[in-house]
């Protein structure tokens, strides 16, 4: 699977379990050790764990990928989900907005959402 896919499923699943501030950035042409950060929030330990849990169990049910390394954990509110070319980034707002991520690699663009099909009523 190409890497864009990755980190586009990565932010559907982690959208599925409600995570906040969804973003992608595309490091593609600013670093060699990964295509893509996908970022995203969760407001407490059971939502960190839902959005992780949904990210890695789809991942492996749907597509047979798992990640390569996990780090961090629930009482330290960032977790990072390695899949060599795409990093996932799950944390709370405060680290968030401490780390700030995205000014660090300001430069990255972001990649837009996919507008997702309207449901006929």
């Amino acid at each position: 699977m190409d890497s864009r896919k990755l980190a586009l499923l990565c932010r559907d699943f982690a959208d599925n379990k409600k995570a906040e501030d969804l973003v992608i950035l595309d490091l593609r042409k600013l670093s060699s050790v990964t295509d893509y950060f996908v970022i995203a929030t969760g407001t407490s330990e059971p939502h960190l764990r839902a959005i992780v849990d949904e990210i890695s169990d789809k991942l492996h049910q749907e597509y047979d990928v798992r990640p390569r390394a996990v780090d961090g954990t629930l009482a330290t509110a960032w977790i990072v989900l390695d899949f060599f070319d795409v990093i996932v980034h799950v944390m709370r707002r405060d680290l968030r907005e401490r780390y700030d991520l995205e000014t660090l690699w300001g430069d990255a663009p972001r990649v837009k959402a996919r507008k997702r099909a309207l449901n006929p009523a």
